[in-house]
């Protein structure tokens, strides 16, 4: 398929091939070492994993996009989590959204990160039983938990849900987790003890319907660029200013007539990502 797409290293036709439609026709991990690639929301992955469809505690969501892949740490993260979901109170595991594609890097539709193998969307609604089919996960729905736009949790959030994320948090592997702002408020108020993994949780518009979890680069890979670290400290008191903000609007700011009108983002072409992307394309 890629051929049809013209890839040939350094030919004319891949220069003008949009990145997401060179990475997007591959339907498999490249056989190559494990390996990320750039940074989270510019980059690929090499030796990707696909999580299997459906396991002991946890189902691969909406099949029909391929986005079930990921690095082996990654992979391996949603093994250890789901197996701590299926302890909670009416869960059994956990349903996992989009990881990466196959080989990460852009995207068809959706996401700007997730393209080095090392993001994960999970699902917030409870994984009560792990026997649905293709075509019915294709269908049915994760749940908010938001309430008043976000300021609050609703009825359907649980302790379930602040263990699971606080077990996320816990992981070494776990850089960061993005959550809206309600939960990680709730989450404050209700955490008791050591509470340095609070830093983790971070409010982030949407992610409300699931929680995205970002494994930090993992140790020794070369070529793989880390997020800044979270600030200092439990980032509770900012989580509380997203929610006062929500509650209460700023007035907006003034718009300068004179201001440059802002670009599109433009779409990244196959040699706007690190050469090592290159190769991860055409290996088989």
């Amino acid at each position: 398929m890629v051929a049809s797409l013209g890839f040939e290293a350094g030919g004319a036709a891949n220069a003008a091939t949009p990145a997401k439609q060179l990475f997007g026709a591959k339907a498999s991990g490249s056989q190559q070492a494990p390996a990320s690639y750039g940074s989270y929301a510019k980059g690929c992955v090499a030796g990707a994993v696909q999580l299997p469809e459906t396991g002991p505690t946890w189902q691969a969501m909406r099949l029909s996009r391929n986005r079930n892949w990921g690095h082996p740490e990654t992979v391996d993260f949603i093994r250890k989590l789901s197996r701590f979901a299926a302890k909670q109170p009416g869960w059994d595991g956990l349903y996992i959204g989009d990881i990466s594609q196959p080989r990460g890097g852009p995207m068809l539709s959706g996401h700007r990160s997730h393209q080095v193998g090392l993001d994960i969307d999970i699902w917030m609604r409870p994984a009560d039983r792990l026997n649905y089919s293709r075509a019915q996960r294709e269908k049915i729905s994760s749940i908010s938990m938001r309430r008043s736009k976000g300021a609050y949790v609703n009825s359907a959030w649980s302790s379930a849900h602040h263990e699971i994320l606080k077990a996320a948090a816990k992981d070494k592997r776990v850089a960061r987790i993005f959550v809206f702002p309600g939960a990680k408020v709730q989450m404050c108020k209700d955490a008791k003890g050591d509470r340095r993994w609070l830093r983790k949780i971070r409010p982030w518009w949407g992610h409300h319907y699931h929680f995205h979890v970002r494994l930090a680069c993992p140790r020794g890979a070369r070529g793989c660029t880390d997020q800044d670290p979270p600030p200092r400290g439990d980032g509770c008191d900012a989580a509380q200013q997203w929610v006062n903000d929500i509650l209460s609007p700023p007035p907006p700011k003034p718009v300068d007539p004179n201001a440059p009108a802002r670009k599109p983002r433009r779409e990244y072409s196959l040699s706007d990502l690190p050469k090592q992307c290159a190769a991860v394309l055409q290996s088989n």
